[in-house]
This record gives C-alpha cells, sequence and structure tokens, in this order.
C-alpha cells in the first residue's frame, strides 16, 4: 500500500493495466452481482432529487423498480445500494444502447439535466473504497467479467488509476491525484 494524504492505495490500482472494452464485456457490471451500485450516504439525496429527469432516460423495468423500492435501497449488509431489477441483476438505472448498458444517471447528465454524473462507486470502478472514520483505503476489484478490460489495459499500456483519473479526481481533487503520480514515479 501507499499513503497519498490520508487515503491508503493498495498496489494494484497503480501496478496492474485496465481499460474498460464495453464492445466486449456490454457493461456487465451494470447487471451482474449481489446488489446494486454502492453508494455514499451523501449521494441518496442527490438520487431524490434527479430522479424526475433521470426517468426519462430509464427503462420501464427500472421506473417500475424505482417507484415500488425507492430511489436507493438498503442491501443484505445494510449498506446502501442503487436498487436491482429481478432481485440482484440489473441496476434500475441501466438502460441500453446497441446491447450495450448505459446509466441513464449519466446519459441524463450528458444531455444537461442534472448536474451529477452518477455515483462514485460506478465512476471510479473498478476501484472500490473502503472507508474508515480517519482514512479510505482503495483497492482493485478483480472480477473475471473484466477480464476483456485487463487484455485492453495490457494492449495499451493504462494503469488502473490512469484509466480512472477523472473519477479519482472528481472523489479527491485534483492535487491529491498529483500526489499520487508522484509517488508512483518514485517507486
Amino acid at each position: 500500500m501507499i499513503e497519498v494524504g490520508s487515503v491508503l492505495v493498495h498496489e494494484d490500482v497503480i501496478r496492474e493495466n485496465f481499460v474498460c472494452n464495453l464492445n466486449k464485456c456490454k457493461g456487465a457490471c451494470c447487471i451482474e452481482g449481489d446488489s446494486g451500485a454502492p453508494l455514499a450516504h451523501n449521494e441518496l439525496a442527490i438520487l431524490d432529487e434527479i430522479y424526475p429527469k433521470v426517468k426519462p432516460y430509464m427503462t420501464e423495468k427500472g421506473i417500475a423498480t424505482i417507484e415500488k423500492e425507492g430511489t436507493y435501497v438498503t442491501d443484505f449488509e445494510g449498506d446502501y445500494t442503487t436498487p436491482c431489477v429481478d432481485t440482484n441483476k440489473e441496476c434500475a438505472y441501466v438502460t441500453w444502447e446497441n446491447g450495450i448498458t448505459k446509466c441513464a444517471i449519466e446519459k441524463a447528465w450528458e444531455a444537461g439535466e442534472v448536474d451529477w454524473k452518477k455515483p462514485i462507486s460506478c465512476h471510479l470502478y473498478p476501484i472500490r473504497v473502503t472507508n474508515y472514520p480517519e482514512f479510505d483505503v482503495l483497492h482493485y476489484d478483480r472480477w473475471s467479467i473484466c477480464s476483456p478490460a485487463c487484455s485492453f489495459g495490457d494492449e495499451l499500456k493504462v494503469h488502473v488509476h490512469e484509466f480512472l483519473k477523472a473519477p479519482l479526481i472528481r472523489k479527491y481533487g485534483e492535487e491529491w491525484y498529483k500526489e499520487l503520480e508522484e509517488a508512483v514515479e518514485m517507486m
């Protein structure tokens, strides 16, 4: 692990290669898993507020799920997540384009309807954040459905933290990311 500010970064985040390859995986991370996307407490009110503007970009099944369960739920571990259609399958905010999953929240953001791109856990994936009272730990979440992204990252020689520069800056700021790059250079 390397320490950057009050964040511990697992070495896999800076050593492993990764670039999403949606043409291969079709966005499987949005439709597979044990529960929906993890949500930070401050994101709950945002989801409630933007839902009316995101709704036109959603599927009928997604809308029905939100109308029944709410814009967020509590998972089996007691954590806040996005609701899932068909119990622990696709995220209620998933929409489809040419057979590839897209985020309805992000579509509304791209259209200028909302000023919030999507949950930070989605934006940071495959980095997962474990929050502790005094620090965060960033680790690389390996999942077989992402093997095309690993191969593509190897081909392009792009590390996880480089691929996720924008969401890391969104989460921790430009100065923090600059410190991360400096720490990586010193390794």
